[in-house]
This record gives C-alpha cells, sequence and structure tokens, in this order.
C-alpha cells in the first residue's frame, strides 16, 4: 500500500467516524488516489487535480468532474495538515452543471442480455462469476453499487435471506430481505468463489482477482463494455449506467403495485425504507421516469377524486 492509499484510507475512517456521508469519496477518491500513484505524487497539486477531475467519464455528456474536484478539494485539505507540499484546488475551478440525465429503464430480457453476455465476454471463471452475480443483485435489490462491493461474507444472513447494509448514504444501516432466488444465486457464487480464490485478502463477499474488494474505477467500464457488446440501449440517448439498475428496479416495484391494485402510498415508506431513502419523497421521483407509471399514478388519481370531493 502506498502512503496515499495509507493516507486516504485514514482520511476515509476519519470521515466515517464524524459521521460524514461517505458515497462519493467511496469510489471516487480511490481513482484519484490510482492516478496520483502512476504519476509518482506524493500529494496533491492543483494541476495534477484538475487533470483527474477532466479525464473522460464515459457517461454519456454527463459531467462527473466538478464531483471530481470535490472530493478532491476535501482530500486535500485532510492532507494539508499532514504534508504543507499539498495544494488545495480553490472553489469553482471546475464550474458544476446541472444537467438531468434520463435514465435507461431495464426490462426483464435487457437484465437477462447483461447477464448471458457477462458470462460469454469475461473469460476468467472467478471474474465471470463475480460480475454475474453482482449485476444480478444489483437488479434484483435495487442495491447502489456502493453498497454491494461494500458488502462483506458477515453481512448475509443465510438462513434468514437478508442482507446488513453498513453505514450506507447518509451514515445509515438497514437490513435488505431478498428473494430465495437471490439468495440461492449469491450462496451458488460463494461456493464458487471460495474454491477458484480460497485465501482471499479482504472479507468482501465479492472479491476480484487480485484477492481484494472490487472497486468502482473496475466495475464501472467493465459494465460499460459489457453493456455495448450486448448491444442494451444502442438507441437510448444516453447509454446505461449502473446506477439504472436500481432505478428499475424501483420503476418495476411500483409498477407492480399499482397494477395489482395495491395502496402505493401505503407501501411506499416500506419501499423507501428498503432502498435506503431518507424519505418516501426521494422515492416518489422515480414517477418522472416512466411514462407508464406516470399513467398508472394519474389514472388512481383521478378515480380517488369523486371520494375526495364527498
Amino acid at each position: 500500500m502506498s502512503p496515499l492509499e495509507q493516507a486516504m484510507q485514514d482520511y476515509l475512517q476519519l470521515r466515517r467516524s464524524l459521521g460524514h456521508e461517505l458515497s462519493e469519496a467511496r469510489w471516487l477518491l480511490p481513482s484519484f488516489v490510482a492516478f496520483l500513484d502512476t504519476r509518482a505524487a506524493s500529494t496533491v497539486t492543483i494541476e495534477l487535480a484538475l487533470a483527474w477531475s477532466q479525464q473522460p467519464s464515459g457517461r454519456g455528456g454527463y459531467s462527473v468532474a466538478p464531483r471530481r474536484m470535490s472530493v478532491a478539494r476535501g482530500f486535500a485539505r485532510y492532507l494539508a495538515g499532514i504534508d504543507p507540499a499539498t495544494e488545495i484546488p480553490p472553489p469553482g475551478l471546475v464550474p458544476a452543471r446541472q444537467r438531468w440525465r434520463p435514465p435507461f429503464l431495464f426490462t426483464l430480457t435487457n437484465v437477462q442480455r447483461l447477464l448471458a453476455m457477462t458470462r460469454q465476454l469475461i473469460a476468467s471463471p472467478l471474474r465471470a462469476a463475480t460480475y454475474h452475480a453482482l449485476f444480478g443483485l444489483l437488479a434484483a435489490s435495487g442495491l447502489r453499487i456502493g453498497e454491494a462491493i461494500g458488502l462483506d461474507r458477515a453481512d448475509i444472513d443465510w438462513p434468514g435471506g437478508v442482507l446488513l447494509i453498513r453505514e450506507s448514504k447518509f451514515g445509515k444501516s438497514r437490513l435488505v430481505p431478498l428473494h430465495t432466488s437471490s439468495i440461492a444465486a449469491l450462496r451458488e457464487y460463494a461456493e464458487l468463489r471460495d474454491d477458484l480464490q480460497p485465501r482471499p485478502l479482504a472479507p468482501s463477499f465479492f472479491v476480484s482477482l487480485t484477492r481484494k474488494r472490487l472497486i468502482y474505477a473496475v466495475v464501472q467500464p467493465t459494465f460499460r463494455s459489457i453493456i455495448a457488446a450486448a448491444g442494451i440501449g444502442a438507441n437510448a440517448p444516453s447509454p446505461p449506467r449502473l446506477h439504472d439498475l436500481r432505478h428499475s428496479f424501483a420503476i418495476q416495484t411500483l409498477l407492480g403495485w399499482y397494477r395489482a391494485g395495491e395502496d402505493v402510498q401505503a407501501r411506499l415508506t416500506a419501499l423507501s425504507t428498503y432502498l435506503g431513502h431518507r424519505e418516501p419523497a426521494h422515492t416518489y421521483w422515480y414517477l418522472s421516469s416512466s411514462p407508464e407509471l406516470l399513467a398508472l399514478a394519474a389514472a388512481r388519481q383521478a378515480r380517488n377524486w369523486p371520494a375526495v370531493r364527498s
């Protein structure tokens, strides 16, 4: 582990202990530290932070540069207390541009195609099984990618069929029950993983070829290459993202409730808790992404108006 990697671990641990949200720093900062290490840098400089933040993101026009710069600035502030040679990038160096990006909504066929191509395109048996299980879990549970790769082996209650998501976004932990088929798929992966990689270097549930925890900087391009090879979303305005699997899970859950005539308002709190949202209003945001869901919600509201008026 390089000195900068150790400093990063100390920094993240300090922020976690203070109750700060780590959703972005946890998956962006390792990429920044790797960028610095490849340039033999001993600390952060404004020039290197700017160069890293402006690297192509491959996100279909969505700029991640402001978020990268924010993460680099926070790390630089921490390092400045250790190394006076550290340069802290000034605010406003990379202007933030707010641009709403319509999500790609995965169908069951899309997910099946993604999982099949994962098996076909990845030569390593362990790596293929790892990504097959990871993408399948994201599609079946709506977890954030950081939550999935942050899972440890001890976080799975096999008899109960429940995952423990520790200190996720907003610093909260929660329990996520899974369908029996999802638990069976995870168990199958765990058995193969232990056969192929019996001596891991990390307690993580998903293991890389280096025997360590998966990192977003590797998972994201792997997902993108498989999506492109599978032709999923080829004609979409923006290419599918990993987060779109979570978005699609929420949409399909809401659609199922509306079609079944369920009291969606009453059940929304449970879905919000399951997804790790701070409040149900954040879950309702998904309505705007699906014309069918909007139509069903509008029709339900129209039927309820007479009762409200009376």
